[in-house]
């Protein structure tokens, strides 16, 4: 059975990666419709010198596929995510990252999984696409390897993102529903749907609609993979609780490293960071700000 005609506005947030942008564009442009939806996307640039521009107009001259394109100059990944949906004007909203690009049938089955199981959203996987071999221990580690589920799993809200999601234009027709500018640094995706969650607004899973991440050579260093860690304890979703498990974590993942440095690299990287996500959410807690910009390691 086919979805219902409808039309999708596909949202990008894009910083600098104008690269990046023209491939995800043109993998849009080839999107399975079985004639049963149409959809355009839209083009907020997270970056005051409009950096993105360009890479928009030769695309829209080129495709068939409309374009709009406008700008949230202040450097925030939520505001970014909200001027998008102002200039979203479908009866869908899908988001997909910048560094990502669908399969053919992405759209369709995102659809198609929303209406089978009559729910607000839903969300698919998000697979790693390697630019260059990566080495040994980020395979074995599966550092780039995300959980999956069943299609029609209904989600909680740790296990959301806006990496790849289907929404409901109605879920953004309530004031309030929008993503909150003080997680401008990440965490919003999560924000988001557990505030829409707790409202009881109900999201699944589709295994059958994936999108590809690539990762670059540098995204498969340790420095970045920490810097990364870092970051996370940025986000400001943490409760008291969270920062005294911190506090008490950090002494035992540091104790045992040596001890996990003999019994394989993957399995030390891998408490390594974790250690580090500890780091970060204690020095963030006490107003440290090691890391002063996320888009300084992507």
């Amino acid at each position: 059975m086919t979805p219902e005609a409808k039309h999708i506005s596909v949202c990008i947030c894009t910083f600098k990666r104008p690269n990046r942008l023209r491939g995800l564009l043109n993998e849009l442009a080839r999107q399975y419709t079985d004639e049963s939806f149409s959809y355009s996307a839209v083009v907020a640039d997270n970056d005051s010198m409009q950096s993105a521009r360009q890479v928009v107009a030769e695309f829209a001259a080129a495709s068939s596929l409309s374009v709009t394109y406008c700008v949230e100059p202040e450097q925030n990944i939520a505001l970014a995510r909200n001027k998008a949906l102002q200039n979203a004007k479908g009866d869908f909203i899908a988001f997909i990252d910048d560094d990502e690009f669908p399969g053919e049938d992405w759209l369709y089955n995102l659809v198609k999984t929303c209406k089978a199981y009559e729910v607000d959203g839903v969300l698919g996987p998000v697979k790693p696409y390697f630019e260059h071999k990566p080495p040994k221990w980020i395979v074995k580690g599966k550092f780039y390897e995300r959980p999956t589920h069943k299609t029609g799993s209904v989600l909680h809200w740790t296990e959301t993102r806006t990496g790849n999601v289907l929404f409901r234009r109605d879920i953004f027709n309530t004031a309030g529903n929008i993503f909150r500018q003080e997680f401008g640094m990440g965490g919003e995706d999560r924000d988001f749907f557990r505030r829409m969650i707790d409202k009881g607004f109900r999201f699944v899973w589709c295994a059958e609609a994936p999108v590809y991440e690539v990762v670059p050579p540098q995204r498969c260093k340790r420095s970045f993979m920490l810097k990364r860690a870092l970051l996370r304890g940025r986000i400001p979703h943490f409760s008291s609780f969270d920062i005294i498990k911190s506090v008490i974590a950090i002494p035992l993942y540091s104790m045992t490293l040596p001890v996990l440095s003999v019994s394989g690299h993957h399995r030390f990287m891998k408490y390594v960071i974790k250690d580090f996500d500890h780091i970060g959410r204690v020095l963030a807690f006490f107003g440290f700000d090691v890391i002063k910009q996320k888009y300084v390691i992507e």
